[in-house]
């Protein structure tokens, strides 16, 4: 099963290589999808000939799963979904099994009012915010927060399922596990598919024993060539293999992922003697911190709550940032009632690809399927991404299977016949469709953006603004008004006389309150990467994060991706240049989208590729 053959560019060195008939990048969602129906299918009929394997005769099929994090639990976060894929897949499904999962039981929407005047309002927002304050109680606005009457039909999640989704990977992994069918590796990155002309190969695992340059070390070992007749994609948003299929296949004409959200959670444990809400209760927020932030609030069993946010590229402000803006969230009044005497058991972020279907890549060519996030399967007017990721990996099993018993090979035609025909005439693609233009008119304000949204949502996206989103480095302005400077200016005296970031001390100089720590729950960004899991970087890999030319950072003036950063890896030397340290990095990706540079027109400045570690938490 074992060969070896010459290192590309490795010398005298060679790379060992090892055959499979599928090869899986990434454990997520998607792939859990993929992975179980393809073992149901096998299980069901174990001596059906379609299932022998072609590179071990006599074997079932080799199916082997790569995941960087080194738990099949790590990297992920809390979720709400309708459930209707995971349903299909589990009848039988209790929520009761998973630990932190409920049915939802209530749901409601808040506009949040700002209790402070800090955030940047726009004079149509502040009218409609004096309105309302002036009505208080009769039009249902109670701790600074006004709840809409009701929840429109495009973001209920009747009959859904809150989950941990670290806990549910982990419920399915381990019954993939004990099936013997497949074989799960985490603690693996992959560097980078191995392509023949147009197609894929396998993948190529990332080496080991090399600096932090990529230098070989004297316990260097070469990552190994893992040969495949299939290779499936489901390495997320920000993949190294998903890039690297884009940058030789390129995508579809007309599509473009241009559009990034990072969501940021803290999950906290509420004492017995405080107020408590229903578990299963959903709140969806909009307003505060800021107007382009959303929001949210799940209530799990066991007195946990998740309390997140989620700030989109199209918020302009280069000073953007998401830990600190997070801490003022839950002191909100309509969410700190609840909080206040809480402790923080855990947090976790990760970028989320909001291009929906405009961002779809090449689903499929010979010898490779792409499944999830990394997709284009979110629902932008949902805001659910799960559900679809698990189908979208449902459908490629069946396909798969459906092609091993015809005998035919996983080619482009073939892989269109059988996936791209169940993707394009699922549940997932009209709503993907449905979508598909509900946030463009966010690039033009925050009002013009929920007119939009609530058009698309409402006519079942019949109805929507025109326009289109530029790259994400032109996304963050770099024009300033002389207020904006002379706050800039005096936030970078804040950041001189203790130390702290820019980006920290820009929202104080522009009047938030500083926050009131208790050790507790309202702790430092530093202290939190050691509350509630672990935050580390197996020795032995390179650097997954780089700048490509620094000459671009030094001229520089707005450091985004130091204020978006949600580990603190990236910081400034004593030069004012960003440097990177891997064992703080979280894996969330946010700076390969907070650039407001590129060298090339086609990139920010800051590549995001193969890497080791991350955050561990399986509550996350």
């Amino acid at each position: 099963m074992h060969a070896l053959s010459q290192a590309d560019g490795l010398g005298e060195d060679v790379r060992p290589t090892m055959d499979v008939d599928i090869a899986c990048a990434g454990f997520g969602p998607a792939m859990g999808g993929f992975l179980h129906t393809l073992t149901r299918a096998w299980s069901e009929n174990p001596a059906d000939p379609a299932f022998e394997s072609a590179v071990t005769p006599g074997m079932p099929l080799q199916v082997v799963c790569y995941e960087r994090a080194d738990d099949l639990a790590a990297a992920v976060s809390g979720v709400v979904t309708r459930a209707r894929g995971i349903r299909v897949s589990f009848p039988d499904f209790k929520a009761d099994e998973i630990p932190l999962a409920t049915e939802i039981r209530q749901e409601k929407v808040l506009y949040l009012l700002d209790p402070i005047g800090a955030s940047r309002r726009s004079f149509g927002l502040r009218v409609a915010d004096t309105v309302l304050r002036i009505l208080g109680p009769l039009a249902r606005v109670r701790n600074h927060a006004f709840e809409l009457p009701w929840v429109p039909g495009f973001l209920h999640k009747r009959g859904g399922l809150l989950l941990s989704l670290g806990q549910f990977n982990q419920w399915v992994a381990s019954q993939l596990l004990s099936s013997g069918f497949v074989q799960i590796w985490p603690g693996t990155p992959v560097a980078e598919p191995l392509f023949t002309g147009q197609g894929v190969a396998g993948l190529r695992l990332a080496d080991q024993g090399v600096d932090k340059h990529g230098t070989p070390s004297e316990s260097y070992l070469p990552g190994m060539d893992v040969q495949a007749r299939l290779t499936v994609i489901g390495d997320g948003a920000v993949g190294a293999i998903g890039q690297a299929i884009d940058e030789i296949l390129g995508r579809p004409k007309g599509h473009a992922r241009r559009d990034w959200a990072l969501g940021m959670k803290f999950l906290i444990e509420v004492p017995e003697s405080a107020e408590l809400l229903e578990p299963g209760t959903i709140w969806h927020t909009l307003g505060y911190p800021e107007p382009e932030i959303f929001g949210f609030l799940y209530v799990h069993p066991e007195r946990l709550v998740s309390a997140g946010i989620v700030v989109p590229s199209w918020m302009h402000d280069p000073g953007r940032t998401a830990y600190r803006y997070l801490q003022h969230f839950i002191q909100h009044p309509a969410l700190w009632r609840y909080l206040k005497d809480g402790t923080l058991r855990s947090w976790g972020a990760k970028s989320l690809e909001e291009s929906g279907r405009h961002g779809e890549p090449f689903l499929f060519g010979d010898g490779f399927a792409r499944i999830g996030e990394g997709s284009g399967s979110t629902n932008l007017l949902t805001n659910s991404g799960v559900d679809e990721a698990w189908t979208t990996g449902v459908q490629l099993a069946e396909a798969v299977v459906e092609l091993l018993r015809a005998g035919k090979p996983f080619t482009t035609a073939e892989l269109d016949a059988t996936y791209g025909a169940r993707r394009r005439a699922s549940w997932v693609e009209q709503g993907a469709r449905e979508a598909e233009n509900s946030r463009i008119g966010f690039h033009s304000g925050t009002i013009r953006g929920l007119i939009g949204l609530a058009l698309a949502g409402l006519t079942h996206g019949r109805i929507s603004l025109a326009g289109s989103a530029p790259p994400p480095w032109e996304q963050i302005r770099k024009r300033m008004r002389p207020a904006d400077t002379l706050t800039r200016r005096a936030a970078a005296q804040f950041a001189v006389q203790d130390g702290r970031p820019f980006h920290d001390a820009l929202l104080t100089a522009r009047g938030w309150p500083e926050i009131p720590f208790d050790g507790r729950l309202l702790v430092t960004h530093q202290d939190a990467l050691l509350m509630g899991g672990k935050v580390q970087a197996a020795p032995g890999f390179a650097d997954h994060v780089h700048f490509r030319d620094l000459t671009l950072c030094a001229a520089c003036e707005d450091k985004t991706c130091v204020a978006m950063c949600s580990g603190q890896a990236i910081t400034l030397n004593a030069e004012g240049l960003p440097t990177f340290e891997c064992e703080k990095c979280v894996h969330c990706g946010a700076c390969l989208w907070n650039c407001s540079h590129s060298q090339d027109g086609e990139h920010g400045n800051i590549e995001f590729g193969a890497g080791s570690g991350g955050l561990h938490s399986v509550e996350n």
